[in-house]
């Protein structure tokens, strides 16, 4: 699964408990009609993969979701997920991806005269 969109915010290395879990996050914000802003962790040595990107640049990152589940001291269980990015890269402004033509407005289109239900279209399909 990939994630593409402008990077919003690159945060600092954590590490965690004695074995030294290491993690990072960024925030890639969406270009899209409602642009989303969508956390996404690297850890141990992908924390590193950061290191040459910065806030404002177009980016797709490769990503796994992982699920976990957790029962609390009172015995309910709880569900989390998490979003891990294992790979970044950057993508050139107005890159698409998909390589298709712009559309033209709507109002580039001719509305369709009277349509009549009784004509029978003569495709072999």
């Amino acid at each position: 699964m990939e994630v593409q969109g402008r990077i919003k915010m690159i945060g600092e290395t954590q590490s965690f408990g004695s074995n030294g879990f290491r993690k990072r996050e960024v925030v890639v914000t969406t270009e899209e009609q409602y642009p989303q802003h969508i956390m996404v962790e690297f850890v141990q040595d992908k924390t590193d993969l950061l290191n040459s990107y910065q806030v404002g640049q177009q980016v797709k990152v490769s990503i796994n979701l992982r699920g976990r589940e957790w029962v609390n001291p009172q015995g309910e269980t709880k569900y989390f997920n998490t979003i891990q990015g294992w790979r970044i890269e950057a993508v050139q402004a107005g890159a698409s991806g998909d390589n298709l033509p712009p559309v033209p407005p709507m109002d580039a289109f001719e509305p369709a005269g009277s349509l009549n239900e009784d004509d029978h279209d003569d495709l072999p399909f």
